[in-house]
């Protein structure tokens, strides 16, 4: 169902895949848009390891990408991290993580508090912006999950 590498050889292992998930704050997160285009937008995101879902948050629930969502639960998820160059060489090694899944709408009030709050101390450990933003945005804030189907990784330098 889903391809493999054609250059095994730059072929990741699972558990460096987690990893970039894991640590890396941004991806793009690519829906079946509007006329069936595909629509990529930049967004941040938290790899549950327990469960191995992988969760965004997002304020708007009136957008490009959320209409997408609600008519077609099938996206793609890029994360990569921001490369390095070897002493002396001008090329990029970059590793990068596409996963393939469908995405759903997180209802459930705690779960949607436990997994912002998670995703936030990704990038701050400031507790009294977080209950801030808690307070302010809870009623507005959308939670998505996505369950992966198939995952994979490259490491690729650009020469």
């Amino acid at each position: 169902m889903f391809r493999e590498l054609v250059r095994i050889k730059q072929q990741m292992p699972m558990e460096d895949c987690i990893e970039l998930l894991k640590n890396e704050t941004r991806g793009v997160l690519s829906v079946l848009g509007d006329d069936d285009y595909p629509y990529g937008t930049p967004i941040n995101h938290y790899y549950d390891e327990e469960s191995g879902k992988i969760y965004f948050h997002i304020g708007s629930q009136r957008s490009h990408r959320t209409d997408a969502i609600r008519k077609h639960d099938k996206v793609s998820l890029c994360v990569y991290d921001q490369g390095w160059r070897k002493d002396g060489e001008w090329a990029l090694n970059v590793k990068s993580v596409i996963v393939f899944g469908r995405i759903a709408i997180v209802e459930d009030e705690e779960r949607i508090i436990d997994i912002t709050s998670k995703l936030t101390r990704k990038f701050t450990l400031d507790q009294e912006y977080l209950e801030k933003e808690l307070k302010n945005n809870l009623h507005r804030t959308w939670l998505l999950e996505l369950t992966p189907e198939h995952i994979s990784g490259k490491f690729v330098n650009e020469s």
